[in-house]
């Protein structure tokens, strides 16, 4: 079992910057990759940004230049720094992370609100 617990999100305004947290827990050694995926009100859930195991990253079209994924594997936690924030951004955000340990399956963190908005 993986546990994924986010923190981070809040209201912003248009330029403005967060950083989102997620603290991962449990079985991690079959963790092959970890990402960002937001889903806005009404809209299907897409990937914002992910990182891959040997620390290769992929970011969707409207987030890059933006957003930067990043990890911190002494303390298990994956970030996802947002930087000049648009009213466009503002969606759900959840944490991933895909475990191939046994059979591949997908672990979701709770979703953190993130609103820009003046």
């Amino acid at each position: 079992q993986v546990q994924l617990v986010e923190s981070g999100g809040g209201l912003v305004q248009p330029g403005g910057s967060l950083r989102l947290s997620c603290a991962a827990s449990g079985s991690l050694f079959g963790i092959n990759a970890m990402g960002w995926y937001r889903q806005a009100r009404g809209l299907e859930r897409e990937l914002v940004a992910r990182i891959t195991r040997d620390d290769n990253t992929d970011y969707t079209d409207s987030v890059k230049g933006r957003f930067t994924i990043s990890r911190d594997r002494p303390k298990n936690t994956l970030y996802l720094q947002m930087n000049s924030l648009k009213p466009e951004d503002t969606a759900v955000y959840y944490c991933n992370a895909h475990n191939i340990a046994n059979y591949p399956r997908d672990y979701w963190g709770q979703g953190t609100q993130v609103t820009v908005s003046s």
